[in-house]
């Protein structure tokens, strides 16, 4: 059964302004939709939602026809870049806004967390917005208080359950939210990113509880993180957006991962050089140089795991007698990190530096890896970073035994192990 239907959803933003800015443009888009009928003649200009360029167009595409429908228990992970239309598409599926066009046809209560503190009123105390909240959805009082408990007990908020929600910290506000969302019994439950507000305990909770009510229950689950770890643990399906559109639709949560992480691989190949310091990614203290995957001195980024790899990062100082150290993490493409290892710390005084991580052979398992890179200034102070800088993937040409898939583990390792 479908539970909610996504038809043709468009929203348009003008950049700056609210109106049209002119008086004749505004009596124009009025004259059009009031008296003549048509469209909103306003809604046909617009460019791709690209926040990291300058457009020509004063009108935005934040989200542009998006088709799709979620079926009743299915848990979506909703993922892409910061600016992709994932909140704004949860707006408008929980009526915070209206779509510029197109119609979301849903089955049952929906219930959302999209931001910190959402519907929460700061002068009412935190059993005064339960009930409100339960209310806004549509449920009685009687039924409200059959779950109070269980929701204040799953919130661990109880101590403060009388005081106003103004006092709450932003972790306390997104437990009793959570609590209050998940509980209420609703159809649909939409959790927007807010998740990464609480701590580990809650953050384990929280999930636990959304596997309970898509599976126990039967429920919808929209989820959307740039934990993709948690997404993966969570979601069965996924939607992955870019610029206001769809770029891809799943049933395997682990293609939209794949995809969404390959995506976002800055430098494609297993060598990048600059030789122009203003070309050069980093900052006005340091740039990078060259980065290098290899091994035995050959520049690849396919190795068998019985290669040794090399990972070498040239830096070039612009700026001397500064502390710097350069930091490496080695991340599945299910986000998942192998480990992290960081340089010694170094005072900036030649014209070039150049570090390497060794990583032996047989320790990595068959799988593909992404690097993120860190310069680190005075030990605690991020001077540049690079989310996905390059990638390289590790294979097995020389299976032993009668295991003819992949070894679980992140990691493969030669260790000795005898049966005697």
């Amino acid at each position: 059964m479908v539970s909610i239907k996504f038809e043709n959803i468009s929203k348009q933003y003008r950049l700056g302004l609210v109106s049209t800015r002119t008086l004749s443009h505004d009596l124009k888009r009025w004259y059009a939709m009031n008296i003549q009928g048509k469209d909103d003649p306003y809604l046909k200009i617009g460019e791709v939602n690209d926040r990291a360029h300058r457009g020509e167009s004063e009108y935005v595409w934040a989200l542009k026809d998006i088709n799709f429908k979620v079926e009743q228990g299915d848990v979506l992970g909703i993922i892409g870049k910061n600016g992709a239309g994932k909140s704004t598409l949860l707006k408008i599926l929980s009526k915070v806004t209206t779509p510029s066009t197109g119609t979301i046809k849903a089955r049952g209560r929906i219930a959302s967390l999209l931001e910190v503190g959402t519907g929460f009123h700061p002068e009412m105390t935190g059993r005064e917005n339960i009930y409100m909240n339960g209310a806004i959805m549509g449920m009685t009082k009687a039924e409200i208080s059959r779950k109070f408990d269980e929701i204040v007990d799953f919130s661990g908020v109880e101590r403060y359950i009388d005081t106003p929600a103004k006092r709450y910290s932003s972790g306390m506000t997104v437990r009793l939210g959570f609590a209050i969302a998940a509980h209420l019994d609703p159809e649909i439950l939409v959790v927007d990113e807010v998740l990464a507000v609480g701590d580990a305990e809650f953050q384990k909770k929280a999930i636990g509880k959304m596997q309970d009510v898509s599976k126990g229950e039967g429920r919808t689950v929209l989820f959307v993180s740039h934990n993709m770890l948690a997404v993966k643990n969570l979601c069965n399906r996924g939607v992955l957006l870019e610029n206001g559109t769809i770029s891809k639709i799943s049933n395997s949560i682990d293609d939209i991962i794949f995809c969404y992480t390959s995506n976002m691989i800055e430098y494609s190949g297993s060598y990048k050089e600059w030789s122009v310091n203003e070309l050069a990614p980093g900052t006005d203290i340091i740039r990078i140089r060259s980065i290098d995957i290899s091994s035995e001195n050959i520049s690849k980024n396919k190795f068998d795991l019985n290669e040794k790899i090399e990972i070498t990062v040239w830096v070039i100082p612009l700026v001397f007698g500064i502390n710097i150290s350069i930091s490496l993490e080695i991340f599945t493409f299910d986000y998942e990190c192998v480990f992290k290892r960081t340089s010694n710390l170094v005072n900036l005084r030649n014209n070039s530096y150049k570090s390497i991580l060794k990583i032996p052979n047989n320790f990595l398992n068959e799988n593909r890896y992404f690097i993120r890179l860190f310069i680190i200034r005075d030990e605690t102070v991020v001077e540049y970073e690079n989310e996905n800088i390059l990638q390289f993937e590790v294979y097995e040409s020389n299976r032993t035994g009668n295991y003819h898939g992949k070894w679980i583990g992140l990691t493969k390792p030669l260790f000795d192990f005898t049966l005697q």
